[in-house]
């Protein structure tokens, strides 16, 4: 019983993850405060606009630690508790965005209102680029040690530690990580040029934006295509159920997919859709709202597929790079039967929020925002 949890209980983080990698579409919009919205009314418009979905993104983004946390605790304290560094600077990043959007417009503030556009745009671009860092060590892996007897030691009652005083940052300078950062920032940056076509009603800025996303966009598709391959051909980590033995294997995810053959189904199927959303798009003089959504399903459908592909099939989804034997797997590192039973009862709640977030998401974006919106008396500014 524990097993399907376990395997449950992985497909929801998954998919909170992939969910959260769609709506970075918000921090997407951010990184076009400079260079793209030059004018004073472009920037406000931008923000405002953007302004409406931040809170999605951010309790997704939560909510993906919180499931994590409860589900797979032992991952939370190594990871967390262990590449600090990248993780607090991950979380310093968020929280002034928070701080921006909530003092940006407000009378009399101290640092004005570009100070706050660049804290948006910081955000937007290394925001982005560090979490891509932070979901390669999956991958990569990390450099910690995994002792559970060790919760027995008076003296030091720790079952895992970095073994390196760069407490995270070391994964920054991993060519695989900044890959994988770069093609989140590249994918968050496209859904951002499209939710500014679909939403706000400025022609000066739409033509920047149609003109910027046919870079953009196949930017994000090469980086994408280059991610997979170094995917497919990178070393994985097998774990023997029968006694815990880790072992790698060559070219681990590519057999993943082969063998699962439904995660290759659902990355087939993401990457088709993300292909239909950039080409309405960049060619088609109509349908923007659909290629926003097309292609937003197809990033949650790769995305997901390839965080399911980290971890199903018996493999390590945590790997120590100090001893693959320390690694982390969903049998080592979940929560008791009976957390993760009582959870998933908890989770049949989910399809209720998801509901409730689209009725919100279709009320607040019914029309497309103009200038004549932001100068009404009662209109809320960011």
């Amino acid at each position: 019983m524990i097993y399907i949890l376990q395997q449950y209980w992985w497909i929801i983080v998954s998919l909170l993850g992939s969910l959260l990698v769609f709506l970075m579409f918000v921090q997407g919009g951010q990184s076009l405060l400079f260079g793209t919205a030059k004018e004073k009314d472009e920037k406000t418009l931008l923000v405002n606009a953007l302004g409406h979905k931040w809170e999605l993104t951010f309790t997704t983004l939560v909510t993906f630690g919180g499931a994590i946390f409860a589900s797979f605790p032992l991952y939370y304290s190594t990871s967390f508790g262990g590449a600090y560094w990248l993780w607090m600077a991950i979380l310093f990043l968020f929280v002034i965005q928070a701080v921006s959007f909530e003092f940006r417009s407000k009378a009399g503030n101290l640092l004005g209102a570009r100070t706050y556009e660049t804290f948006l745009f910081l955000n937007g671009t290394f925001g982005t680029i560090l979490l891509g860092v932070a979901v390669g060590m999956f991958f990569s892996g990390g450099a910690f040690v995994m002792n559970k007897s060790s919760i027995a030691d008076t003296f030091q009652p720790t079952i895992s530690y970095w073994a390196n005083g760069w407490h995270g940052l070391e994964a920054i300078t991993n060519p695989f990580n900044l890959l994988l950062g770069i093609v989140v920032y590249l994918a968050a940056r496209t859904l951002g040029l499209m939710y500014v076509m679909m939403q706000i009603d400025s022609e000066s800025l739409n033509k920047k934006c149609k003109s910027q996303i046919k870079i953009t966009g196949p930017a994000f598709v090469l980086g994408f295509v280059a991610f997979l391959i170094a995917l497919f051909t990178m070393t994985g980590y097998h774990v023997t159920p029968e006694n815990g033995l880790i072992t790698p294997v060559r070219y681990k995810y590519f057999f993943n997919m082969i063998e699962l053959i439904w995660p290759l189904v659902m990355l087939l199927a993401g990457v088709l859709l993300v292909l239909s959303g950039l080409g309405l798009n960049i060619f088609g003089k109509k349908g923007r709202k659909s290629s926003f959504f097309l292609t937003g399903g197809g990033v949650v459908l790769a995305v997901w597929s390839i965080l399911i592909c980290a971890a199903f099939n018996n493999t390590a989804f945590f790997v120590s790079t100090v001893d693959p034997q320390y690694s982390l797997t969903l049998a080592n590192s979940s929560s008791s039967e009976f957390t993760l039973k009582t959870m998933a009862y908890a989770s049949l709640m989910v399809p209720f929020v998801f509901g409730y977030i689209y009725y919100v998401w279709r009320a607040m974006t019914k029309v497309k925002m103009s200038t004549e919106d932001l100068s009404k008396p009662d209109t809320h500014k960011y």
